[in-house]
């Protein structure tokens, strides 16, 4: 049974879990305002840019109960910062409402922040609890934490199969493997994710959008790995008028809506990806690719999540065969109609 801080601290991750596909590259953050053991305020960062959780918690506190902030225990999923962003440091904020006990969720890996809210609250004596539901909290924010500690985007693979275990025809013509309610599915991971990424084949033989178009919520930044630059430029990618990154090894220009990446053939690629996506900000990639560019992420052992879906009912008797997971452990399980979906996550070394 969950202790009063740590109820506390599992509705901070509740609330911040309302600003999942909207706030990124920043964390989600949710922070409530106790008095007495009553909720007086709560409030979660809604919008990148906007006010952090806990200014919309404060000014969800009613008038009438504005003389009691100073004397509530401010709950926060994640440590305050203390530097100037697109934000004022939310640290100088509960210094300035006098506020005498914060209770925080985890520390930032953010390297402006890390411990510095605390030891700001601190040396503004401030009582400062720490590490409550602090796996739940790192977990909230994995795209944050992998990020910032590991220095590359966190790497979600994605396939549907047959049930007997492939991913297409090896024919030019493309299989339709999981029904619209999965596919309506796809697109909310989609939408969830920084970027999205194929490879050549892929784009050649699908000629997909890589947009969400089935859900609410914003489009992915597609990115296509075609290092010959031999895909046709009549594909739908190139003349959508939406943003393209395309990693090759001929070229580098940046300016248009379509960019382009120079890679070097001399060193190894998947790293050169991740370095450049690191720099570019984007914390998170969702991989749709065919199996030889999500086998390349397997056996590199770059790779985060895997979500693979199963037709049950689909059947061929030759195809391609779908990637072969490494060091995977089942998160989660489920049935959307005929398609089983299953979550794997890396078994940590």
């Amino acid at each position: 049974m969950l202790d009063l801080h740590e109820q506390y601290i599992s509705r901070c991750i509740e609330l911040a879990q309302k600003g999942a596909g909207k706030v990124a590259p920043n964390p989600m953050v949710g922070a409530i305002l106790v008095h007495e053991n009553k909720i007086i305020g709560e409030g979660y960062h809604q919008q990148y840019g906007a006010a952090h959780a806990e200014v919309n918690c404060i000014n969800h506190v009613n008038e009438k109960d504005h003389s009691l902030i100073q004397e509530s225990t401010l709950y926060i999923s994640l440590e305050p910062c203390a530097h100037f962003g697109k934000t004022p440091p939310c640290s100088d904020l509960i210094i300035h409402h006098k506020i005498k006990k914060v209770v925080v969720g985890c520390r930032d890996p953010f390297i402006s922040v890390n411990g510095k809210g605390i030891e700001k609250l601190n040396n503004a004596g401030v009582t400062v609890i720490e590490n409550i539901l602090c796996n739940e909290c790192i977990a909230l924010n994995k795209r944050f934490f992998t990020f910032h500690q590991q220095q590359r985007p966190y790497i979600i693979l994605k396939w549907a199969q047959t049930s007997n275990g492939f991913i297409g025809n090896e024919s030019a013509h493309r299989l339709h493997i999981s029904s619209h309610q999965t596919n309506c599915m796809v697109h909310q991971w989609r939408s969830e994710e920084a970027a999205i990424l194929i490879g050549t084949n892929t784009a050649l033989k699908d000629n997909p959008q890589l947009t969400n178009r089935l859900y609410k919520g914003n489009s992915p930044l597609r990115l296509l790995l075609d290092l010959q630059l031999r895909l046709p430029k009549e594909l739908i990618l190139f003349n959508d008028m939406l943003p393209l990154v395309v990693f090759n090894f001929k070229k580098e220009n940046l300016e248009g809506v379509v960019q382009y990446k120079k890679l070097s053939p001399e060193k190894p690629l998947l790293p050169q990806i991740m370095a450049i996506a690191h720099q570019m900000n984007i914390q998170s990639i969702l991989v749709e690719g065919g199996a030889k560019l999500l086998q390349s992420f397997v056996d590199e052992g770059l790779w985060d999540e895997a979500r693979v879906i199963t037709n049950n009912q689909l059947k061929i008797e030759t195809g391609i065969s779908a990637p072969l997971l490494k060091n995977a452990i089942e998160a989660e399980r489920f049935w959307v109609f005929t398609d089983r979906v299953i979550y794997y996550h890396k078994i940590k070394s």
